[in-house]
């Protein structure tokens, strides 16, 4: 659980091979925290497990991961690029909320759906392509993602929440495919 929450004087974290599960809140508020490498073995994020780490600006997930909980990083503000792995298939609610400076951020083909809030207030977040598997787009998902230029939301895409892309004040392209419904 909150096995290290706001402890200020971590600015590093390596997490070992033995470790599978980093628990909820476990380094949430750890407002120093510069780095974070997980190793090969982790399976599980949990939810808010960074958040609240405002001086996180990079953070290696391996592939062995195959679920990153909510909020995990959400309010991680100086966070620059985050890459999703093969394997995990949903980017649950505010994983991303608030990462103020995430200019780029890799989805893979294994994600299904884009939960609520997922990326909102994600500012600088530029360009970003949803893979073929995403079915759904729920409500927030890129609210305020304000350099987003252009989004092509993949044939496949059946639903797209409401506000999903409110406030991205640079968007000037959105290619929405027949499949979408709601």
């Amino acid at each position: 659980g909150v096995a290290f929450h706001n402890q200020l004087n971590i600015t590093t974290v390596t997490i070992p091979e033995s470790v599978t599960l980093i628990g909820d809140f476990a380094f949430s508020g750890c407002a120093n925290l510069k780095s974070v490498i997980i190793s090969e073995g982790v399976t599980s994020i949990g939810a808010y497990a960074f958040a609240d780490c405002k001086n996180l600006n990079s953070i290696v997930i391996p592939k062995t991961v195959k679920s990153i909980g909510g909020n995990a990083f959400s309010r991680c503000a100086n966070l620059i690029s985050a890459t999703i792995p093969e394997g995990v298939s949903y980017i649950e609610d505010h994983t991303f909320y608030g990462c103020e400076k995430l200019t780029s951020v890799v989805i893979p083909e294994s994600v299904t759906k884009i939960g609520n809030n997922a990326f909102y207030d994600c500012y600088k977040l530029t360009n970003v392509v949803i893979p073929t598997s995403v079915t759904s787009i729920e409500d927030c998902a890129f609210y305020a993602c304000r350099e987003l230029k252009s989004i092509v939301v993949p044939e496949g895409v059946t639903g797209i929440g409401e506000r999903a892309f409110t406030s991205c004040l640079a968007l000037s392209e959105a290619v929405i495919p027949s499949s979408v419904t709601a």
